[in-house]
């Protein structure tokens, strides 16, 4: 494998090792993957390859049939649930960012929002006009040395 690294999104497991492992019949996963409700992935030859995440949903998906869910809203609960993982991989991506551009611009602690969602740093000091339409926001850091006390006094 190289470098590549396994997690639980990695498709490892054989149609027959899944269905052992979630408690299913083989065709019920055929089924799932078919209606879309648990897609594995496939290799080049076109064989299903589950990850453990798809070996968790499938078990969810047993649990809540058994609780008389219906398959639409089971399709829709995994979905949210793969959107918000999405959301949360990316404020863990975004806050990253936030860390190494404060580290790159220590003078830098106030940001300029456009009214086309676009966000920029704008050093310390520096007036933005109000007839750009640009929102100013500077953290307040609670008192800290050379920080403003009170966290409304920022430049608008």
């Amino acid at each position: 494998m190289g470098d590549e690294r396994m997690d639980a999104d990695t498709p490892v497991f054989a149609i027959a090792a899944a269905a052992e492992l979630s408690g299913m019949h083989p065709q019920t996963l055929r089924q799932y993957d078919r209606i879309g409700l648990v897609v594995p992935g496939r290799t080049r030859g076109g064989s299903r390859r589950y990850s453990l995440r798809n070996i968790e949903q499938l078990r969810e998906v047993a649990q809540l049939s058994s609780e008389g869910m219906s398959l639409p809203a089971i399709a829709r609960l995994l979905d949210l649930e793969n959107q918000n993982r999405a959301l949360r991989r990316r404020v863990v991506e975004l806050e990253h960012d936030l860390r190494e551009e404060r580290a790159s611009r220590p003078g830098v602690r106030v940001f300029a929002a456009g009214t086309s969602g676009s966000v920029m740093a704008v050093p310390s000091g520096r007036r933005i006009r109000r007839s750009t339409e640009v929102v100013l926001w500077r953290p307040w850091l609670g008192g800290a040395a050379g920080a403003s006390e009170d966290p409304d006094d920022s430049e608008r």
